[in-house]
């Protein structure tokens, strides 16, 4: 079952439960899949629908942060939930460690040995990474792998 399909059938769940938060996030997340399809102008991959899913997250992520720094913890709360309910369809993401290991790895392949060669490192690792591991994660093992 896609991504897509698991949307529809939770959303089909939401709705007899009557789950206004679940709801709310599942329409947002199948909006957001049907506009990248159109742009796209193809049916999209599950790697594709990962990407989505995860800028929405992370979107939903800076949004808390926002709230929190504004004192408003009834939107907090909020936007907590329904992040709880978008990393269902998250792809899974890497442990801190496996980051690290995959980094230390990049370094060696490209004969990294300091930080003047962070861009590199960088440039080598993020497609390796790419929808497993939260971007600010790999640049911070990065910079502790150089240092």
């Amino acid at each position: 079952m896609n991504k897509q399909e698991q949307l529809n059938a939770d959303l089909k769940t939401a709705m007899k439960s009557r789950d206004k938060l679940s709801l709310t996030v599942i329409r947002g997340l199948k909006s957001q899949l049907t506009n990248k399809q159109i742009e796209l102008g193809h049916e999209l991959s599950d790697s594709e629908a990962d990407e989505v899913i995860l800028k929405e997250l992370k979107q939903q992520k800076e949004s808390l942060t926002e709230f929190e720094k504004g004192g408003r913890d009834d939107l907090a709360d909020e936007q907590k939930a329904q992040i709880e309910i978008t990393e269902k369809y998250a792809p899974k993401q890497m442990d801190t460690a496996e980051i690290q290991q995959v980094v230390s790895q990049t370094i060696k392949d490209v004969n990294a040995s300091s930080m003047s060669d962070f861009g590199k490192v960088m440039g080598a690792v993020m497609p390796k990474l790419k929808g497993q591991a939260d971007g600010n994660e790999v640049k911070a093992a990065v910079k502790q792998a150089l240092q």
